[in-house]
């Protein structure tokens, strides 16, 4: 089940945990005080580089009949939105470059390219998951309204066809985020009059969807294939398949980012009265990285960098990789798990979760206190100790590996001699 006493399942006192928020706002403090000309360059030249692309893309289009001429539009023009959607519009609207106070790179006025509109993620996203990020009942990014990503989610019927609705969602994700904020699932059991405050507020923020549908289907849909004239069709595709590949792009890094084994669920128990310090500790233990280099955090917007993006989500995204080592040094001192793999390992990790969890409680095999996607503290909860033969700290890193060891062991086929 989820972890109901952070402290007590990350193997760490009260006096451990502020310490530890000490080191962690004294980085953010250092960030921000070096904060300069170097990374208003950095964020400027990805938007002219993302917007050269853009053209490039919609330019080779005008000769999308042409079968290499098609694809390399679609290339340039998913690569385009995936570099808009992830390191441009995702980092702004959190506010990593409202230091510059440049009004056109700015959390207040920009808008991205899906079909969500910037106002509703930035209080989804915002505010309700990196405030409550992995709080059951609070964060609804845990499994979207549609999903069944952890044992504490009770099992119906519906939850059998999860892998089909994973598939849809990632052809679709921008689609997802658009309506996540309507809350369209609690909306079908609430009888709110036609004229309560809580109707006319859906009422207003179904139209700023739907205007925001209605202006990025016309867009990639009508306007831009039709300045290509005879091949309205051929271009209209290209458009589809770039935003479906953006859509599957963003849909698995975000998943990997949270879904994977050792991204931990919690209950609202502490949360309100949670120190800064061990919101810093629930970001660590809820979040997972994805291991590469200089491109594949680039083009995952940093989000590769998970952990530090819920550390410090309104930091600059190129400060990530150098605040990752300081984390890592943190996690080793501490004896604290610092979760990351590849994507295609973290990403399969997420879909056996999608997979498995499709089932009722009773056909898995693991305890729900101590199952991969899933850990409590009555599983590993403790306190520290020190290894007197190596006088390091044995913490949950340690408790977790010889965990699984007594898993393994218990999987060994018993010889008989």
């Amino acid at each position: 089940m989820a972890i109901s006493d952070v402290k007590e399942y990350a193997h760490l006192t009260p006096e451990d945990v502020e310490a530890i928020g000490a080191e962690l706002d004294a980085i953010r403090r250092e960030i921000e005080a070096s904060r300069g000309e170097r990374d208003a360059r950095y964020i400027r030249n990805v938007i002219r580089l993302q917007r050269g692309l853009e053209i490039g893309g919609r330019a080779v289009l005008f000769a999308s009949f042409f079968p290499p001429a098609w694809f390399a539009g679609v290339a340039l023009l998913s690569t385009a939105k995936i570099i808009e959607n992830m390191e441009i519009g995702h980092n702004v609207m959190h506010g990593q470059w409202d230091w510059m106070n440049d009004p056109e790179i700015h959390s207040s006025t920009w808008e991205w390219d899906n079909v969500g509109p910037s106002e509703h993620w930035k209080i989804t996203h915002n505010y309700l998951h990196h405030k409550y990020t992995n709080v059951l009942g609070m964060d609804d990014d845990i499994g979207y309204g549609l999903l069944r990503v952890t044992r504490d989610q009770r099992w119906s019927p519906f939850y059998l066809g999860q892998p089909v609705y994973n598939l849809l969602l990632q052809m679709f994700f921008e689609y997802g985020v658009a309506v996540q904020h309507l809350e369209l699932g609690k909306l079908a059991k609430k009888k709110w009059a036609p004229d309560s405050p809580e109707r006319k507020q859906f009422e207003q923020d179904r139209r700023l969807v739907l205007k925001k549908i209605g202006k990025q289907t016309a867009k990639d849909y009508l306007l831009f294939p039709l300045l290509t004239g005879p091949f309205f069709l051929s271009t209209l595709t290209a458009n589809l398949a770039a935003n479906i590949i953006r859509n599957v792009w963003t849909n698995a890094v975000i998943f990997c980012g949270h879904f994977p084994d050792g991204a931990e669920k919690f209950t609202k128990r502490d949360v309100d009265n949670e120190t800064q310090a061990e919101w810093y500790l629930r970001q660590m233990l809820g979040s997972a990285n994805i291991s590469g280099g200089p491109l594949m955090h680039f083009m995952t917007g940093n989000l590769s960098h998970q952990i530090e993006h819920h550390l410090f989500p309104d930091l600059p995204s190129n400060r990530y990789a150098a605040i990752a080592v300081r984390v890592r040094e943190l996690c080793d001192k501490y004896d604290l798990p610092y979760t990351t793999g590849s994507l295609p390992v973290q990403y399969a990790k997420s879909w056996r979760t999608i997979m498995k969890l499709s089932l009722p409680n009773k056909y898995l095999r693991r305890s729900t206190h101590d199952a991969p996607e899933t850990r409590s503290e009555k599983a590993f909860g403790g306190s520290a100790s020190i290894d007197h033969t190596t006088g390091r700290r044995r913490g949950l890193r340690t408790a977790l590996k010889e965990g699984r060891r007594r898993i393994a062991a218990r999987r060994q086929p018993v010889s008989v001699g």
